[in-house]
């Protein structure tokens, strides 16, 4: 595929071509979920009549079967017979299953049905792909080869989030995103098939063991790690489920005070998925100064920012707009200081042998937060206003905690 022979970029100093392939391939499947990502919980709760709890359990359920993807993901991506490039065919397949079921939902279960399938792609996906960046690059490339990857995502997400806010202005069919978002994993899986090489390599002496979890949880960096990731996760599952629902209904607006519209909800998280696509470069070269878990504290002081700022937006007697601008500004930074400092940390620390399964536990805890987070947000916006607004302070103050493990982390590397 000529239109993917990207090896005369300048942009990409030090890396593998191949890594820009599989940005290009993550670009356009990321396109498809920005149709659906910040829509889903407004159009399951608003037009299918679910309640903010159901439209939580369904999202969340996604982790359910999100943790086996994983535990098979990693498995998979460090077996001889499956290796890298499969396993993502395999999670494209799935994933692509899985939107076609969500368009065609019209009740509880068949939410459920199609969040379990997308969260198995998903899970498979993960520790695969994360797995291929870190074989393509040496250490000191990559937090840029992890931030050029997500800038794909970012970016892909924007033009979809914009793409999805456009048709639903126009037509109104929520439906159809989901559509395109399957068409979108159909394109992922052609690019990986025709492009993209394994990249996994076993050695001689190569051993198929679809366990050896034991002697990962042993590394006590990790566990300490997993510890801090978890929560983090959940922080990043809240501007994809419960976010929107706040917004769109506890946000005094105008007169009629109720809350943003659809239109300008797109416009905020496209505001934020802009920006951080515009950050991701720069940051991740400025984080060469720092060791991975300084950038991550950095990165949970910023989301206690970030959710007291969204708080402001709820109870400012004027000015929602401006607070909700600056806030989804605010978080857009601290998933850049966040996503490629964690990726590169865990494939830092992880032998070479054992690093889809490495990743595969550092994708765990996206599953374990993204299990949490939306039911627990769900809840909260099912309660009073005092409830919901509460409940982004006490996200704020809960930044205490990941601060603590991160310093306590860092003592331990430096020993």
């Amino acid at each position: 595929m000529k239109f993917l022979n990207i090896s005369q970029w300048r942009w990409l100093p030090g890396l593998n071509p191949q890594v820009g392939i599989l940005a290009v391939g993550r670009f356009l499947s990321e396109v498809g979920s920005g149709f659906t990502l910040f829509y889903a919980p407004i159009f399951f709760a608003n037009l299918v009549n679910l309640s903010a709890t159901q439209v939580g359990i369904g999202l969340g359920s996604a982790s359910i079967s999100g943790v086996l993807g994983r535990l098979l993901g990693g498995s998979f991506a460090d077996s001889r017979f499956w290796g890298r490039r499969r396993t993502l065919l395999l999670s494209a397949a799935i994933s692509a299953i899985a939107s076609l079921v969500m368009a065609l939902s019209d009740n509880f279960s068949t939410f459920v049905v199609a969040n379990l399938l997308m969260g198995l792609g998903m899970g498979l996906y993960w520790p695969a792909t994360e797995a291929a960046v870190a074989d393509l690059t040496q250490p000191e490339h990559r937090q840029e080869a992890f931030a050029i990857v997500r800038f794909a995502d970012n970016f892909g997400l924007g033009v979809g989030i914009i793409l999805g806010g456009m048709l639903i202005g126009t037509t109104g069919a929520y439906r159809a995103l989901f559509v395109i978002d399957a068409i979108s994993f159909v394109v992922f899986f052609a690019v990986i098939y025709f492009a993209i090489a394994e990249t996994y390599k076993p050695t001689e002496h190569h051993r198929e063991k679809l366990g050896n979890w034991e002697t990962a949880l042993r590394d006590r960096r990790l566990v300490i790690f997993v510890l801090g990731n978890i929560i983090f996760t959940t922080y990043v599952s809240q501007l994809h489920s419960t976010i929107p629902l706040y917004f769109s209904k506890f946000v005094p607006v105008g007169n009629s005070k109720v809350g943003f519209a659809t239109i300008t909800i797109s416009a905020l998280f496209t505001w934020h998925t802009i920006l951080a696509t515009l950050c991701l470069i720069p940051i991740s070269r400025l984080l060469r100064r720092f060791s991975h878990p300084h950038a991550l504290t950095v990165s949970a002081l910023l989301w206690a920012v970030g959710f007291s700022l969204i708080w402001v937006t709820g109870v400012a007697p004027a000015g929602q707009l401006t607070w909700a601008i600056l806030a989804m500004g605010v978080t857009a930074i601290a998933i850049v200081f966040y996503t490629p400092s964690a990726s590169a940390f865990v494939a830092d620390i992880a032998p070479e042998s054992r690093r889809g399964l490495y990743l595969s536990i550092n994708s765990l805890c996206w599953a374990v937060g993204y299990a949490v987070g939306p039911p627990l947000g769900g809840w909260a916006m099912d309660r009073s206003s005092i409830a919901a607004n509460s409940f982004w302070l006490g996200l704020a103050f809960s930044v205490v905690i990941v601060v603590a493990i991160l310093q306590y982390l860092n003592r331990i590397l430096n020993n």
